[in-house]
């Protein structure tokens, strides 16, 4: 069993973390189509006032979501089991718990799982560390922020709508837009997409051709063939042309590093921004920027 669960022989490699992820993830997976679907109101803010998030309540895909737990539970575990009935564990919004708790470890376990697999390979093990960022700003909206608010009624609502109106109070309660690790989570986001585009570009307009006129020049490629794809050193000379000289990566290794850690680090510095502002820890933020020394 051992000799399967590890090997990389397998179609899809399983690994002792996909032991853990792949039943976590379905579980989460199975109750969020449910409850997007067909759960009941849920009660959010404890004053019996159910809010509806599934389809089956009126809602559409945009409006949908599943509804966090209410803040009458506050920051308890909540499992079916501690509940007097399954229409009270619905009312008040057990469904949440269930899907990001088993979320947050199937997605741990799948970061562990490419650690793994890496290892197996003798590959160099950056690709978990990459997967890092998001699987941190999952921990910090899920988890840290309800944890650091007293409730999981805090927590973001499972769905499009509801991730703007998280959004939307974050920004009131605490000012994120003016906090220097939000900022920098916006340059990697952006400056991500920007490096990631013109890199792309580059890479395809300095391709070396194999095929003719009326062929793609995709075909020009062959799958682990040893020669260049591409000529960098002419990417190189249009770049630094473009910009300036020292602009453009004379090491496609260097620059391949860049593209990743760029995104990841700015990612990592939000999610240590709404981490740290989850228990209300607003002072290495701008706010004197918006505000008088009165505090008006």
């Amino acid at each position: 069993f051992a000799t399967w669960i590890t090997s990389t022989e397998n179609r899809l490699y399983i690994g002792w973390f996909g032991c853990l992820m792949i039943p976590t993830l379905l579980t989460a997976a199975s109750c969020y189509i449910i409850a997007f679907i067909a759960a009941p109101p849920v009660d959010i803010d404890g004053i019996r006032e159910p809010v509806a998030g599934s389809l089956l309540y009126g809602n559409n895909i945009i409006s949908g979501a599943v509804i966090p737990s209410s803040n009458a539970i506050g920051i308890h575990f909540y499992p079916i089991w501690e509940a007097a009935s399954v229409e009270e564990w619905l009312y008040n919004g057990g469904p949440y718990q269930l899907i990001v708790l088993h979320f947050l470890l199937g997605v741990a376990s799948y970061m562990g799982r490419e650690w793994e697999l890496s290892y197996r390979l003798g590959m160099r093990p950056w690709i978990f560390v990459a997967f890092s960022a998001p699987v941190a700003a999952a921990s910090a909206v899920f988890l840290v922020y309800p944890i650091g608010q007293g409730s999981f009624s805090d927590g973001m609502p499972l769905g499009i709508s509801g991730t703007f109106n998280f959004m939307i109070v974050f920004q009131a309660e605490h000012n994120i837009l003016m906090h220097p690790f939000h900022m920098a989570g916006v340059a990697g986001v952006f400056g991500g997409s920007l490096f990631s585009a013109m890199h792309g570009s580059l890479v395809t307009s300095s391709l070396i051709r194999e095929t003719s006129e009326v062929e793609s020049v995709n075909y020009g490629y062959k799958f682990g063939q040893e020669e260049e794809t591409y000529n960098i050193v002419a990417a190189h000379g249009y770049f630094g042309r473009l910009i300036f000289q020292y602009a453009s990566f004379n090491n496609s290794r260097a620059l391949h590093f860049f593209l990743a850690a760029w995104p990841v680090v700015g990612i990592w510095l939000t999610s240590l921004g709404i981490s740290t502002m989850a228990f209300n820890l607003n002072g290495f933020n701008f706010n004197q920027s918006v505000v008088d020394s009165e505090g008006r």
